[in-house]
């Protein structure tokens, strides 16, 4: 690992821990410098355009749309849509961050496709199930079509859950609850779901979780105060949101509706054990499971495109979109 890459996780550490409160609040003071919120661009960065959206004014839900600024010649056909939810533990981090701005540009040049990336609620401020509903909120803004752009054709019913972490975890929740309830849905129809790393837990101490106690970003004290902050007051992690082999967690997972799932798992990732987990449930449930596994993986790596590992993701993710047209 280079030493520019070190430092770049040296100083998300030191954000998470600047900001975190030893009563589990925020300093969200703090956190607003720490990572200030980048803009949205009209005018192709990358090539790729994006633009801020309202979800639903009366909880300032907002989101983040990226599309490709430039479309081969000829090709007029409504883009699939990612639905786009970003990790940081639910309680850090923001659609407009400077790494998940970027990561979501990639995507959409990747892919071809767009990107809405949803600034969900966070903890503690909002607990379980808040990003869950904001997720839900999303798709069904999506499933009217007079919310889509005129000048930027979406085609909702190939649509994907999309997200890394925290937003792993979330994109999960969201599809089996869109699952469980898809009669009410007219237009989006889930393609699949991508979950990179996502964050799951539970009560015991897992081998990964033991051996790389204190790896950047997750190690397990700090993942230990996410889950306190976001799990419901007096829950622990053996809760439905946190360990994903209840059966709570996998409610809705048996619906036809509930669609292939493409996970990634990091070698240096302390969740790995989790996310094993969380395929062997999938598996035993009949469900379609692409995994791809990175050795040298640490949990977040593609977030940084210095990683050869993260853009063989971007490849990935994009024959796995471009399979499901």
């Amino acid at each position: 690992m280079s030493r520019i890459m070190r430092l770049s996780l040296k100083v998300v550490d030191y954000v998470s821990d600047a900001t975190r409160r030893a009563d589990g609040t925020v300093n969200r003071r703090v956190l607003s410098l720490l990572d200030p919120r980048v803009p949205a661009f009209s005018s192709p960065c990358r090539g790729v355009a994006s633009r801020d959206v309202v979800i639903d004014p009366a909880i300032r839900l907002r989101a983040r749309l990226f599309h490709p600024a430039a479309r081969p010649a000829g090709s007029a056909a409504p883009l699939p849509v990612i639905v786009f939810f970003h990790g940081g533990g639910f309680a850090f981090l923001s659609n407009a961050s400077l790494a998940y701005d970027a990561v979501c540009r990639r995507i959409a040049r990747y892919a071809s496709a767009a990107v809405l990336s949803v600034d969900y609620r966070r903890a503690p401020e909002h607990r379980f199930p808040a990003p869950y509903d904001d997720g839900i909120a999303a798709l069904r803004f999506l499933d009217d079509p007079k919310n889509h752009p005129a000048d930027v054709p979406l085609d909702a019913s190939r649509c994907f859950l999309a997200g890394d972490s925290a937003g792993g975890n979330i994109s999960h929740h969201v599809a089996r609850r869109y699952a469980s309830d898809v009669q009410t849905f007219k237009n989006v129809r889930l393609a699949g779901v991508i979950a990179v790393q996502p964050f799951f837990g539970g009560e015991e101490r897992t081998p990964a979780e033991v051996r790389l106690h204190g790896a950047p970003i997750v190690s397990v004290p700090r993942t230990d105060w996410m889950w306190r902050a976001f799990l419901p007051h007096g829950a622990d992690r053996s809760h439905e949101a946190a360990c994903c082999t209840t059966p709570e967690a996998a409610a809705g997972i048996d619906s036809p509706a509930f669609p292939p799932v493409l996970l990634v798992i990091g070698g240096y990732d302390p969740l790995q054990d989790w996310q094993r987990r969380y395929c062997e449930m999938l598996m035993g449930s009949g469900k379609d499971v692409t995994v791809l596994e990175y050795p040298d993986g640490i949990h977040a790596f593609f977030l940084f495109p210095g990683f050869d590992d993260a853009r063989d993701l971007m490849t990935r993710i994009a024959e796995f979109v471009g399979g499901g047209q």
